[in-house]
């Protein structure tokens, strides 16, 4: 399927779209109580993952964090398995174990999630240098937050990724804030993306709201990959519209610059009004498209809810041994 063609983009808008809402119900379903371990929204970031998956092939690899949620949809991860996991049932993808932060799926190549920030930087060199041993046109896509950026691993992994020309597409999704700190007093260069010179790989700097360039970016990327040229280190300027977490007040941004980015940076609504302007979707269209959201919404909450209990005995044996 061609980027520009009007099915992909209808494909792009419908993966916004469903991003959107699974947050805002984990939201809600947090705040319910009925949640097991931690949240960590991307709302206002759905552009990056759908963007950047969407420049993949099913052969590549995808490695998420702790924010990943986005990511695991937009590669095409079952909804039900995921909100079955957020609420510790053993339908879910880690059969109740992992939570929010640790959703895999080996099956579409979304390889380990974890909570330790660039905890994944360092395991997509290890993947790259598997696929160039084994001689595969694969690619390996590592998501990463700018906080992650100021680790040691980060530098270590890009300079080894470079030395050896492996197949990485190192992603930075630079939501500005770390927790509560903010880039600006944390990342002595302001654009990470620039960093990649250090290591004479390509550091293109992007707007993250846009789905569109963010697709014509990673495709750049995969390409130069797949060609034996080495990796990249990809800064995708992005923001998150809510706090850390649902019980983060955020109270250490300014009100302005939230608006800002609520009312014009949102990449749901302005690329579903470039379709809307660029007639590729219609209204009723967009109105259907939110109903069958919705519907698959709430049959993954049900999906969830009527799922069982972990069995107790299990986490003993795979525990001890016993």
């Amino acid at each position: 399927m061609k980027p520009s063609s009007v099915e992909m983009k209808k494909k792009m808008l419908r993966a916004l779209l469903l991003i959107r809402r699974f947050e805002e119900k984990a939201v809600d379903i947090y705040k319910a109580g009925e949640f097991t371990g931690y949240l960590h929204p991307c709302i206002g970031q759905e552009a990056v993952a759908v963007g950047a998956c969407s420049a993949l092939k099913k052969e590549d690899y995808i490695i998420s964090n702790h924010r990943g949620h986005g990511h695991c949809i937009a590669r095409g991860a079952d909804i039900s398995k995921m909100m079955a996991e957020l609420l510790g049932k053993a339908t879910g993808y880690n059969r109740g174990r992992g939570g929010s932060m640790n959703i895999s799926d080996p099956d579409i190549k979304l390889m380990a999630a974890n909570g330790i920030v660039g905890g994944g930087i360092p395991m997509a060199v290890g993947a790259g240098l598997g696929c160039k041993m084994r001689k595969k046109k694969e690619v390996v896509l590592c998501f990463f937050g700018d906080g992650a950026s100021n680790n040691g691993v980060f530098h270590e992994a890009l300079n080894m990724a470079a030395l050896f020309d492996l197949p990485v597409i190192f992603l930075c999704e630079n939501n500005l804030y770390a927790i509560s700190t903010c880039s600006l007093d944390s990342v002595s260069c302001t654009d990470i993306g620039k960093r990649a010179c250090a290591y004479g790989i390509p550091g293109p700097i992007i707007d993250g709201s846009d789905v569109l360039e963010v697709l014509a970016t990673v495709g750049e990327a995969a390409d130069r990959a797949r060609g034996g040229r080495g990796p990249t280190l990809i800064e995708a300027k992005t923001y998150r519209f809510y706090g850390h977490h649902p019980g983060d007040p955020a109270e250490y941004r300014p009100q302005e610059e939230v608006m800002f980015y609520r009312e014009q940076k949102d990449p749901l609504e302005n690329f579903k009004n470039k379709l809307l302007d660029g007639g590729v979707v219609c209204a009723s269209e967009l109105d259907e498209m939110e109903r069958d959201v919705a519907r698959e919404i709430s049959d993954s909450l049900e999906f969830a809810r009527n799922s069982p209990q972990p069995d107790v005995k299990e986490f003993v044996k795979e525990t001890f041994g016993m």
